[in-house]
């Protein structure tokens, strides 16, 4: 294949994954409920937002799709390299780059203003995807920091980190850690404000949840 149809692919598929990444498991669940999760609750279009403000059924919905997308992102991917016939550089930095756009497209979708969700659920879909060893890792990995840290930011970077691990472990080519490295940074960033509410002792505890609280 030309080099130039290589771009071509890449371009084509990344415009495609953020596109999926659009799809947004609250703004389904906001329409069949009447409610906006953007203006309610913690105001987070994320399954957790959906189960405080709609309830377990609504919250496993939006968990469903916006898991959903990142699986069908890679998979979808990984057989448009395939028909393509990509090598194996080639065929990597596709499927790492358009699971970073699925994931940046639920993060900034156009429609919401650029101001989406965290990512929590689309990665762990992309990282389903990859394989679904890696995928219960990465949730192995947000559960244990989480508790352990009793703080969910915690827990969703160590989510952020399974990628990059894969990347660099697993992905043949640069590529796919500059990609990881860029979105690793992203993550950074979206939960600065997290960290801040955190050093103002202001953050809610994963311990809240369960009516109880940390001790000292």
């Amino acid at each position: 294949m030309p080099e130039s149809m290589g771009w071509l692919w890449i371009a084509v598929a990344v415009i495609a994954g953020y596109l999926i990444g659009n799809i947004h498991g609250s703004t389904i669940a906001g329409r069949l409920s009447g409610v906006n999760l953007k203006e309610t609750g913690v105001k987070n279009a994320g399954a957790s937002n959906a189960a405080i403000v709609l309830g377990k059924k609504y919250g496993a919905l939006v968990a469903a799709i916006d898991i959903g997308k990142g699986i069908a992102a890679v998979l979808l991917t990984r057989g448009i390299a395939t028909s393509a016939g990509l090598g194996p550089e080639a065929s990597a930095l596709l499927v790492f780059a358009v699971a970073a756009a699925t994931i940046l497209g639920h993060n900034f979708p156009f429609h919401m203003g650029f101001n989406g969700g965290k990512g929590t659920a689309t990665v762990i879909g992309v990282l389903l995807g990859f394989d679904w060893k890696i995928g219960i890792v990465g949730l192995a990995l947000l559960i244990i920091v989480s508790l352990a840290t009793d703080f969910l930011v915690f827990g969703v970077l160590m989510l952020y980190v399974t990628f990059t691990v894969t990347a660099v472990v697993f992905a043949a080519g640069i590529g796919p850690d500059l990609i990881a490295a860029g979105l690793f940074a992203m993550a950074i960033w979206k939960h600065l404000e997290n960290f801040r509410r955190m050093r103002a002792g202001e953050e809610k505890r994963v311990s809240s949840v369960f009516g109880k609280k940390k001790t000292a």
